[in-house]
């Protein structure tokens, strides 16, 4: 199999695609042609191939709806007969340029809330049946429970604080609101400001508390989009013992 001959399959089946040129796995599907008959001979990812034959290496990458992007990470799933990860997708954006790289699946939030759209989009699929029962069967990863303190009278006591960034809120926990404060402010790319903090002999307790309350609002993890009603509710709460 030499570099040329693929070259011209390669702009081949790209007109007959629309000018846009197919995905490793579809290539080979629709020339015969292996992964292993160019990877490594002639380029590291197809990407190269793509390039070399002429196609601009980001051409792929335009906009996305979100019934594509659930629709590409279902067709991952088929092939891995599992849930992808998001070490999956990188694998995948590497060596298919028809495949976005993570950022566009962020929209739909946390793995947990991704699954659930991508359950709802399967119900209306008969062909997604296999991806639908991973839906079913996914358990989200929790958190794992923190080492017991050290019992000093006050090992229960702590703060639940109420941070902003951008447009987004925090809620978490801490035995010291200042500190936490600091080692948010450096890794976010936003000012911190701090709303409001409650102490509290119970800091786990009452943040699952808040977390539960405003779990619809939920963006990731521990940040929410919180209205002006929602921040005057948190800041009611002076002590929560």
């Amino acid at each position: 199999m030499t570099k040329d001959y693929i070259l011209q399959e390669i702009r081949r089946t790209a007109r007959a695609n629309g000018g846009k040129p197919l995905g490793w796995r579809r290539f080979s599907a629709e020339t015969g042609i292996r992964e292993s008959e160019w990877l490594g001979p002639y380029w590291a990812r197809w990407s190269e191939a793509l390039q070399e034959a002429g196609f601009p290496p980001n051409a792929m990458t335009s906009a996305y709806d979100d019934q594509q992007l659930l629709s590409m990470y279902a067709d991952l799933a088929m092939e891995l007969g599992r849930l992808p990860t998001e070490g999956d997708m990188r694998v995948k954006a590497r060596n298919d340029p028809d495949f976005p790289h993570n950022r566009p699946f962020r929209r739909f939030g946390s793995k947990q809330q991704l699954v659930e759209r991508l359950k709802q989009y399967c119900e209306t699929r008969s062909d997604l049946r296999p991806v639908l029962q991973m839906c079913e069967n996914y358990v989200p990863r929790r958190r794992a429970p923190e080492p017991p303190a050290k019992d000093n009278g006050l090992a229960n006591f702590g703060v639940i604080y109420l941070v902003k960034s951008g447009r987004h809120y925090k809620i978490g926990r801490s035995n010291s609101a200042e500190r936490r404060t600091y080692e948010l402010s450096i890794k976010l790319p936003e000012p911190l400001t701090v709303v409001h903090v409650i102490k509290t002999d119970d800091p786990v307790g009452i943040e699952a508390y808040w977390h539960e309350r405003f779990k619809a609002k939920r963006v990731r993890g521990e940040w929410f989009d919180l209205d002006s009603s929602d921040v005057a509710a948190f800041k009611r709460r002076k002590h929560f013992m």
